[in-house]
């Protein structure tokens, strides 16, 4: 293996890690997270299952999108109102039993108006077996397939339940799983609004505190139990930036807010998306055995940009890692090694290398070159380095690198 420290890309690379502790919530546990590159920001007791109230809506909700995506279900359709889903008490759309409720109209009585109803509507119509708790079973089954690794869920809403728990960071997936996958359907998570037939005027307004601030926010879903506290699943876009926050365990709707809005306003203030290269940009060059040419240039894939706290001066630890030597033939675009950015307090980032140009394999005399070089660095290994430095650092021709022999060559060349 490789490495080289990319120091011409380590440049105004600021500390994190002083700026990541000054920040404290109030929250019990919390989570933020940089959707745009993928980078946690904040962890508190972000892996503690704990209840979720409400906000484990979103996991049915997800369900129901994929319904609607698959074509299991319609936003026309009209599901039934079960005595069970009517008898939910809290938040609700106070449905009647008997009643049918088009897909669209549930969707928003989830969203916006939190309905516990409307919840276990969704889940019986979906369930394996009709009931809220195979749905419950099927939500659990699902969460560990998208990668939810402590949830498991008792009913469709949250209502509590013994073993009905989610961590901060599950919470945090399923909002990410949501707006990458279901684009369409996330707007409705910044209506504010929906007052369906008008028969409770009083329960129309949209419980996330944040909506309307002007400071971004767009989505999703409150909670709040006796036991879970206030809690809230919160994203907000400014620019080509999107976050993605769970706050669980406040003691009030107003610290729920105040928190929110705190934690937002700091995750778009303290950090920033920094351009550092253009794709394209040479960034070391690796040996290559076997072929047409003595060396490829690893260049990026892609335009390197990172987020940066926006205050600091210690520098990042770049560093280019490759499996060396590459054996010829090499296509140009292949994939040959990775940028490694380390940054205190924050995720490692690892971007492609690719080769800058294609390879093709050495004809007759370049292999019986290398093979000859081979065979004499196995007996005199500081002239093969003389006559090429590559021998020196063992940097050709590892042990896992056959040794073609000049008969090998000549029969591979068809002499």
């Amino acid at each position: 293996m490789k490495r080289i420290l990319a120091a011409a890309l380590a440049f105004g690379l600021g500390a994190t890690s002083a700026l990541a502790q000054a920040f404290d919530t109030a929250a019990g546990a919390a989570w933020v997270y940089d959707h745009t590159s993928d980078t946690v920001l904040l962890s508190k007791n972000a892996d503690t299952p704990l209840p979720p109230a409400s906000m484990s809506k979103l996991m049915t909700l997800y369900l129901s999108f994929e319904a609607i995506a698959a074509g299991r279900l319609s936003v026309e359709e009209e599901l039934l109102v079960s005595e069970h889903c009517a008898e939910y008490g809290g938040s609700s759309m106070f449905l009647r039993a008997g009643e049918r409720v088009r897909v669209e109209d549930l969707l928003r009585g989830v969203i916006v108006l939190s309905g516990n109803d409307a919840s276990c509507v969704f889940a019986e119509a979906l369930s394996p077996d009709g009931s809220e708790a195979g749905f419950a079973r099927m939500m659990t089954d699902r969460g560990i397939e998208l990668g939810l690794t402590a949830s498991t869920f008792a009913n469709s809403n949250g209502w509590p339940a013994a073993g009905h728990r989610m961590t901060a960071h599950d919470l945090g997936r399923v909002a990410d799983h949501i707006i990458r996958d279901y684009p369409t359907f996330y707007p409705l998570f910044g209506e504010q609004e929906f007052e369906f037939d008008g028969r409770v005027p009083a329960n129309s307004q949209n419980r996330n505190p944040i909506l309307g601030l002007g400071i971004g926010a767009d989505g999703l879903k409150t909670g709040h139990t006796s036991e879970a506290g206030y809690g809230l699943v919160g994203s907000a876009k400014q620019g080509d930036r999107r976050i993605i926050f769970v706050i669980t365990g406040m003691e009030t709707e107003q610290q729920r807010r105040e928190e929110a809005e705190r934690i937002t306003n700091w995750a778009f203030r303290q950090f920033a998306q920094v351009p550092l290269s253009e794709a394209g940009t040479r960034i070391a060059d690796a040996r290559v055995w076997m072929g047409a040419v003595s060396e490829v240039g690893l260049v990026l894939e892609d335009d390197l940009t990172l987020l940066m706290p926006v205050i600091g001066n210690s520098e990042a630890s770049i560093e280019a890692v490759w499996q060396q030597p590459i054996e010829a033939p090499i296509a140009e675009g292949q994939e040959l090694g990775e940028l490694v950015v380390t940054r205190e307090g924050l995720d490692e980032v690892r971007v492609p290398l690719v080769a800058q140009q294609a390879v093709p394999r050495g004809g007759f005399s370049e292999r019986m070159l290398i093979a000859g070089l081979v065979l004499l660095n196995r007996f005199a290994p500081q002239a093969a380095a003389e006559l090429d430095p590559a021998f020196e650092a063992g940097a050709l021709a590892p042990a896992s690198a056959p040794a073609e022999t000049a008969e090998d060559a000549a029969a591979a060349d068809g002499a």
